[in-house]
């Protein structure tokens, strides 16, 4: 009897030294398996942080206007007989445009003006009358008032007639043509624009807050869609003295020569004003920031602890300023020289072990342009 219960206990002994021995092997298994199913490395772009100048701006669009510029058309109606002007002419101010047919008004100008010339004469024999006691002094005064009258009624008659000739009131440069010879005009209609190019406006709103930041003469920088490549220099002339109470908006307008005429009044500008010194920032590009609920991220790439040659990303809450172009200030949380991702960072996460590959990096031009394909 205790023979047997020696040989049972033997046998329970290696049952269970044999289930320990094999979850001892699975725990050693499993363990080598999920060492090897660690995430590879995740291949990167990265760029190393660097200080740029910087100059702190404040943006606004607005409109190009010209510094003078008017519908011509005339105040009275009548038929075009003369058309001293093509369509694009550069014009001097008071050049003659365009004539309205005028036969019965010059007529009439003419008769007054005949008026005119016999109440002179009688006036001039009546004042040598007068010498003579030959006339009363009530002629003279009844001749010097219908002179006066005839003067009176022919410059009225001038003004007519001048009303039918379209002069040019400033110098400039016509737009295209809306009447033809021949062509009767009502009064008030639209002959032709005329605009002066040089200098010319933009003008532009800015917020109430940044009123404090501007003033007349200070420089302006404007960029239109035309010449992408291009920005035009300028300086504030006036801010308006009153804020919409609608918009909060402060109307300010600025002037630009345009001795090239390549501002065209009606033209669509962005504008940045240069506030203050330029000073040194830490700049990324755009897509190096990563937003979260908590903050702003950027991954650093760093060496793994007890590697030589493996790469790591440690994830960093920043601070970000102002934006120019593909760049953005980093106020906080990046240090010059760091090595901060700027593509890939999507699949990465705290601790991520990374390889770098910067044959194809994000722009990072602060004044980036379009390229029409």
């Amino acid at each position: 009897m205790k023979k047997r219960m020696i040989i049972m206990l033997a046998v329970v002994g290696l049952v269970f030294g044999a289930l320990y021995g094999f979850q001892t092997f699975k725990a050693s298994m499993i363990k080598q398996a999920l060492a090897s199913l660690r995430d590879p490395p995740q291949t990167v772009a990265t760029t190393q942080a660097a200080v740029t100048p910087w100059q702190t701006t404040i943006k606004a669009v607005g409109s190009v206007r010209a510094e003078k510029g008017a519908d011509l058309a005339l105040e009275v109606s009548g038929t075009v007989t003369e058309l001293n002007f093509t369509s694009g002419d550069d014009v001097r101010e008071g050049q003659i445009l365009m004539r309205l047919r005028a036969d019965d008004d010059i007529a009439n100008l003419d008769a007054l003006k005949a008026t005119a010339d016999l109440n002179n004469i009688v006036l001039k024999r009546d004042q040598e009358q007068i010498k003579i006691h030959a006339v009363s002094q009530a002629t003279i005064d009844s001749d010097a008032a219908n002179l006066k009258k005839a003067v009176a009624q022919v410059a009225q008659q001038q003004a007519v007639v001048d009303k039918k000739i379209l002069t040019a009131p400033f110098s400039g440069r016509l737009g295209i043509r809306s009447v033809d010879l021949g062509q009767y005009l009502g009064a008030g209609t639209t002959v032709v624009t005329l605009q002066s190019l040089d200098p010319v406006f933009v003008d532009f709103y800015l917020p109430q807050q940044a009123l404090a930041n501007v003033r007349s003469g200070q420089g302006v920088k404007a960029r239109v869609d035309t010449y992408p490549d291009s920005a035009f220099d300028g300086k504030i002339t006036a801010i308006n003295p009153k804020v919409d109470s609608t918009s909060r908006n402060v109307q300010v307008r600025a002037e630009f020569s345009n001795g090239d005429h390549r501002l065209v009044p009606g033209m669509f500008a962005t504008v940045e004003i240069m506030i203050g010194d330029p000073s040194g920032l830490v700049t990324l590009p755009q897509t190096a920031i990563t937003e979260n609920p908590y903050g702003d991220v950027v991954f650093l790439v760093e060496k793994k602890d007890g590697s030589s040659t493996g790469l790591a990303v440690k994830q960093v809450f920043v601070k970000t300023g102002e934006t120019r172009g593909d760049q953005i200030a980093v106020t906080s949380g990046v240090q010059v020289g760091d090595q901060v991702v700027i593509a890939g960072q999507m699949k990465l996460h705290n601790g991520s072990q990374v390889k770098i590959n910067n044959a194809v990096v994000p722009t990072d031009d602060a004044h980036p342009t379009i390229v029409d394909r």
